[in-house]
């Protein structure tokens, strides 16, 4: 199965952001004004212009959907200004392109374009680099039940699944292993989350990742908390896992865990578990998963290369509070500072 390129951003929250950097200026909207060199050292309280009705002329999607898509997206972030300034058909029959501008939360308040395409349907949208997303005023609801069904990983924290954690992870990955400290900090810091291991092997590029991933689901069968410790002796073998060599390995972190080696072993080979995780795969893509370590939270994709702990922080939190769930988290917990993201796994 090939992995879809990193170029799909399973975040659009970011994939926006860093088109903005990239940008040109629709020339059917104002111009983004320019920052002055003498700007005071204050970021303006709307620095932005008015928008003008004449490029709202799309009958879909409407500013106040548009508004509330982005509030789900950046409303985490305080510091954030941006405004709908455009809302207009194309050439394509019920496509409309949506431009906002945003403003970087520096002195000088640098003021950049956007833009997106919502389709027909009216619930996905198209941006530079990240492809057909959700869209709407609940984007990541959809994804949520999804995972809320599917995802059967081993688990930690809540047994309610109000607040919902799902880690994809590869037990060949090497930067899924350096995530696991940001995980277990997690599962503290939110202790009211439902924290699930969500196996996805990246089958294409990791030989050993599959099998290692059938003897986890077997382990796991015989005791949810082994899962755990089978994984932490996993990666702590993984880069000396090849097909000469993952049975035996395998099977001492398998005995290391505490559970029945030996008929873990014969659980990994057999058909019923191969499907298995053929089905975790699946799912994996039917999320729009493309990349390992990725969080979920509450539905909302979150890929842990680009965001440091004390922002996914805010985000889940954030998340939490717009699904009103209590997330357990403390004052302190939200206020402190905590670990440093990882790097993605996928090749560029």
């Amino acid at each position: 199965m090939k992995i879809r390129s990193v170029a799909h951003i399973a975040s659009f929250s970011i994939a926006l952001m860093a088109a903005s950097a990239v940008s040109q200026t629709p020339a059917a909207v104002p111009s983004a004004p320019a920052a002055s060199p003498s700007a005071a050292p204050a970021v303006p309280a709307d620095p932005f212009p008015a928008a003008d009705p004449k490029f709202f002329t799309a009958k879909s999607p409407t500013v106040d959907t548009v508004n509330a898509f982005l509030k789900q997206l950046w409303g985490y972030d305080a510091t954030r200004a941006y405004r709908v300034m455009g809302i207009q058909p194309t050439a394509a029959a019920g496509v409309a392109r949506v431009t906002v501008y945003v403003a970087t939360p520096a002195a000088e308040a640098k003021v950049q374009p956007i833009e997106f395409y919502v389709l027909p349907d009216g619930k996905h949208a198209i941006a530079e680099g990240a492809g057909v997303v959700a869209f709407g005023a609940a984007p990541f609801a959809a994804t949520a039940e999804l995972l809320r069904s599917r995802a059967d990983g081993a688990t930690r924290g809540a047994a309610s699944k109000a607040l919902e954690l799902v880690e994809f992870a590869d037990l060949q990955c090497p930067h899924c292993k350096d995530a696991q400290p940001v995980m277990d900090q997690i599962v503290k810091d939110f202790p009211k989350a439902h924290v699930v291991f969500q196996l996805f092997p990246l089958v294409d590029i990791h030989p050993s990742a599959f099998k290692a991933a059938a003897y986890g689901v077997c382990v796991q069968k015989q005791s949810n908390d082994a899962f755990f410790k089978y994984a932490d002796a996993v990666f702590a073998v993984q880069e000396t896992l090849t097909p000469a060599t993952d049975d035996a390995l395998l099977k001492t972190a398998a005995a290391n865990s505490g559970v029945n080696a030996d008929t873990v072993a014969a659980c990994a080979s057999s058909p019923a578990t191969k499907q298995i995780v053929d089905a975790d795969i699946k799912l994996a893509f039917d999320a729009e998963i493309n990349e390992t370590p990725t969080l979920a939270v509450n539905g909302r994709v979150l890929p842990l290369t680009s965001i440091p702990y004390d922002v996914l922080k805010q985000i889940i939190q954030y998340q939490a509070t717009l699904d009103g769930v209590d997330s357990g988290a403390t004052a302190e917990t939200l206020a402190g500072k905590s670990p440093q993201p990882v790097v993605s796994d996928l090749p560029k």
